[in-house]
């Protein structure tokens, strides 16, 4: 199946060179681009894409903006956006990934990291980013770390998970893959996926890249800050 991408970002010139570099795969094509928020929402929904690469800074409706519009969408909960930003250790990193982004990507990546980020995007299958994501994550989630600042909402809906599946949940926000998470619970990759996707859908949660912000909003996983 042909992954279907939408290019969002106000830079004419970036956009060319990405469409010709996802162009170029046969998985994959660009149905179309936006250069503001609030086009990409609208061409997200009239193209069917499935994976929305959204610059942040973009003139009008911003990619945060623009994320949070496409995340509430019921007609688009297939769709999975990837952010691009100029810096990676920035602010917004989790902003984005509370406004419901499946993760994020340096604008600076390599060709086959860009064009990888998106087959994982469409597959839903982990948390995008650099290697250098969960030190990341967890530094900006330690901003304001308090008891009081954690979501006790989500922390409730913990309660609604097996012990299995929280357990799950831990290897989940560690950044480990499916794969890794069978070997350290000695279980099949199988069943580590079920379980993920039990978590998933008890936590209202988009993807695992909303999994590991729920892990850590409700204090199942501290950040470990060097």
């Amino acid at each position: 199946m042909t992954i279907r991408v939408l290019l969002a970002d106000d830079q004419a010139l970036l956009r060319s060179a990405f469409r010709v570099l996802v162009d170029s795969e046969p998985d994959m094509e660009v149905v179309g681009e936006a250069s503001d928020g609030a086009e990409a929402v609208r061409l997200a929904k009239e193209q069917r894409a499935d994976v929305v690469l959204m610059d942040i800074r973009m003139p009008g409706t911003d990619g945060l903006a623009a994320t949070r519009l496409i995340s509430a969408d019921p007609a688009l909960a297939h769709v999975r956006v990837v952010i691009l930003t100029t810096f990676e250790v920035d602010d917004y990193v989790v902003q984005s990934l509370r406004a419901g982004a499946s993760g994020f990507l340096g604008k600076g990546s390599e060709p086959e990291e860009l064009l990888n980020a998106i087959r994982v995007a469409a597959g839903g299958e982990a948390l995008l980013s650099p290697a250098a994501t969960k030190g990341l994550i967890a530094r900006f989630l330690a901003q304001g770390d308090t008891d009081d600042d954690r979501d006790p909402t989500r922390a409730q809906r913990l309660e609604a998970l097996t012990v299995r599946e929280r357990e799950v949940l831990v290897q989940v926000a560690g950044g480990h893959s499916n794969d890794e998470i069978a070997e350290r619970l000695e279980v099949s990759p199988l069943t580590v996926k079920t379980h993920v996707n039990r978590a998933m859908a008890k936590l209202g949660a988009r993807d695992r890249a909303q999994l590991v912000v729920i892990a850590y909003e409700s204090g199942l996983v501290r950040p470990k800050v060097d």
